[in-house]
């Protein structure tokens, strides 16, 4: 079973269509989980614990084989939802994280198609010690005119990088 993070809440989201080819390519069962959270607070946590929706979400990591994270670039890094994501799950007790392992990729409107944003997106997971595959990097730019009508992606580069992703992501 694969966990999906689509760090944009919108439902047509073109790092959705990116997430649910990437469950299409590796196969099996998958989920996502649900990163309409409230925004971290310290004051909130000391008065009411971990919200449940978060403790959802964190137990949802520690119970999947393995996690892929769409993360779009928003002014050169991971978009806020998937910041407030990471930062609430690292208040859970242990570490749903630890030798998880986990797949990157975005899709984005320009041309670089997320690169910033994924590396930013590397290093913030690097103090829960995942898993993080080093590649290949799925960097899909200008991803509007990517997809089919079908939400299927066209670009056989970027099709060959998510294939060869899932495949490894398999292996660990």
């Amino acid at each position: 079973m694969l966990l999906g993070l689509c760090g944009s809440l919108r439902r047509a989201s073109l790092n959705r269509k990116l997430m649910l080819e990437a469950f299409r390519l590796h196969g099996g069962s998958f989920t996502e989980g649900d990163l309409r959270l409230p925004l971290y607070d310290g004051d909130l946590e000391e008065a009411h614990g971990i919200p449940n929706e978060v403790q959802t979400l964190a137990d949802q990591i520690s119970a999947v084989e393995a996690v892929v994270i769409a993360t779009p670039e928003y002014n050169k890094g991971p978009s806020g939802v998937l910041k407030n994501a990471l930062d609430w799950v690292s208040r859970v007790d242990g570490n749903p994280w630890r030798d998880k392992p986990v797949a990157v990729m975005s899709a984005t409107a320009g041309r670089a198609g997320g690169e910033r944003a994924q590396y930013a997106l590397r290093l913030f997971l690097l103090p829960f010690r995942p898993r993080v595959l080093p590649g290949p990097e799925v960097l899909v730019g200008q991803a509007a005119s990517q997809f089919d009508a079908n939400g299927r992606l066209t670009n056989q580069r970027s099709i060959d990088a998510l294939d060869e992703l899932m495949t490894d992501l398999k292996t660990q």
